[in-house]
């Protein structure tokens, strides 16, 4: 999923993104020869759940 992708199913703003990837917050991305960033669903899911409120430590 494109970076915009991502933002738009969190109802974040980009710059968001950004501060998490600088901070390591944000899931791990893919650099495309291009330079663009890219993630995977597979791992957009599991930042997910390791972010579930519910779920025990």
């Amino acid at each position: 999923m494109t970076i915009v992708e991502f933002c738009e199913e969190l109802d974040i703003a980009r710059s968001t993104f950004y501060e998490w990837r600088a901070k390591r917050c944000a899931p791990r991305c893919i650099k495309m020869p291009n330079g663009e960033l890219r993630i995977r669903r597979s791992e957009f899911e599991r930042w997910l759940d390791e972010h579930d409120e519910g779920r025990a430590a």
